[in-house]
């Protein structure tokens, strides 16, 4: 092989080389920060092949997408003491990589940053609430997130990591082992006597029901009865009248069937009855 052709394909593999060192490639759903010794000089976030110079500047990668960090259970105490161990997810997402790159760096030391300020703030807010407000059906559980959500992205802002805090929630609140049973115990106690207090009040509605149905029911007796004793005395006037008006007209005709219905009224039990041939009452009787 002659010296020169040696030359050319020296003189290739540089260029290959120095080519491939100098393009790089953006992929979707990624940051690749150029470096130059060592300091971030730009960022290319959209898809596709770009230049560097090689051997002075280099590429770092980062995420794009949103992260989600679960941290570890702590202990935490509420206002009235009350131990707690809480959980917790954060949404976050880099947001200026040169910042990152130049305060945490990496995705774990942006980890470990989120944990310690989403720690102190959870830890700093469940203190101003009592324990029966986290944990009832009731609960400012929602205003508590957004309340963290908002404290930790303004921290963030404020000290220019590059992070964007976009939600931080409490999976979980729950007592220690130790703790759980006597507050299981007062929460029934609690609920026994609600429970006790919710029938006392029942029989004593049902108490004011059953005396006012009494005492409407007899209030209808006794006008209904007052309304009969009126009709019946205006039926009898009302009869007294008709007999009077009768007796007016006819008092031969009338004296004969008050005598008749006296007949009815004696004979109904079929009496034996001892009565004088000539009296009156015993001729009408046969028909004289």
């Amino acid at each position: 092989m002659s010296k020169r052709l040696i030359i050319w394909l020296a003189a290739i593999i540089v260029v290959i080389i120095i080519g491939a060192g100098s393009l790089f490639v953006v992929k979707e759903g990624e940051y690749k920060v150029v470096l130059k010794f060592g300091e971030a000089v730009r960022v290319e976030e959209s898809p596709g092949l770009y230049l560097k110079i090689p051997f002075i500047e280099s590429v770092s990668q980062l995420p794009k997408f949103q992260m989600t960090y679960e941290s570890n259970p702590a202990t935490i105490l509420t206002k009235d003491k009350k131990p707690l161990i809480v959980d917790n997810y954060t949404v976050w997402r880099i947001k200026n990589p040169q910042n990152f790159l130049k305060t945490v760096q990496t995705v774990s030391g942006g980890v470990q940053r989120i944990d310690e300020a989403v720690y102190n703030t959870v830890r700093r807010k469940l203190s101003e609430v009592n324990y029966d407000n986290i944990i009832s059906e009731n609960t400012s559980r929602g205003n508590i997130n957004d309340d963290i959500t908002k404290d930790v992205s303004d921290a963030f802002v404020k000290d220019n990591y590059g992070i964007e805090i976009i939600d931080v929630r409490i999976k979980r609140t729950d007592l220690p082992v130790e703790n759980k049973q006597s507050v299981y115990n007062r929460m029934i106690s609690d609920r026994e006597s609600i429970a006790a207090r919710y029938l006392s009040e029942g029989d004593e509605e049902s108490r004011k029901i059953t005396s006012k149905a009494d005492r409407t029911a007899t209030e209808l007796l006794a006008q209904a009865e007052a309304d009969a004793k009126k009709i019946i005395a205006q039926g009898e006037q009302e009869a007294a009248k008709i007999y009077n008006e009768a007796y007016g007209k006819d008092p031969k005709f009338y004296s004969f069937y008050r005598t008749l219905q006296s007949y009815v009224t004696t004979l109904e039990n079929e009496p034996v009855i001892m009565l004088p041939i000539d009296s009156p009452y015993t001729r009408i009787l046969l028909g004289q």
